[in-house]
């Protein structure tokens, strides 16, 4: 793949930023085995920057119907540097529902100065608060 990335490193896992190309992103599927194939996946999670070209869509007013089926919330504990994560399967909810609970105070976006401040709060906060996560979801969240 002719994409970039970077490395950011974080106590026991690297998450890794990735630059991919607007031909690359209309595969995305292909571009996230890509991702795997460069080790994203160690992290569970990695950063991707869309293509200076790439529009995102222009509405989500047709998408609350959409089921996610298993929700999961991601559970961490621990001290002194040593932690244990683990997901914890919620009950189904429409993306409807979704929006309504990431909107909510306990979910929603702090007040932040810039991205690297909310990325800051992000992870500060996280032995504290446990993430849900919309993951596995059938259909697309982006236009065709």
């Amino acid at each position: 793949m002719g994409s970039e990335h970077s490395d950011t490193q974080n106590s026991s896992f690297t998450i890794i930023t990735f630059y991919p190309t607007m031909e690359e992103f209309t595969d995305f599927d292909k571009y996230i085995a890509y991702m795997e194939s460069q080790g994203a996946h160690r992290a569970g999670l990695a950063k991707v920057i869309p293509p200076k070209d790439w529009k995102a869509r222009q509405t989500y007013a047709d998408i609350s119907d959409i089921l996610i089926a298993t929700p999961l919330q991601q559970v961490a504990s621990g001290q002194a540097g040593v932690f244990t994560q683990y997901h914890k399967k919620k009950k189904a909810m429409t993306l409807g529902q979704y929006r309504c609970l990431a909107n909510s105070e306990k979910y929603r976006t702090p007040p932040h100065l810039n991205f690297e401040d909310l990325e800051r709060k992000y992870w500060k906060s996280r032995i504290y608060d446990s993430p849900i996560y919309g993951a596995d979801v059938n259909g697309s969240l982006f236009d065709e």
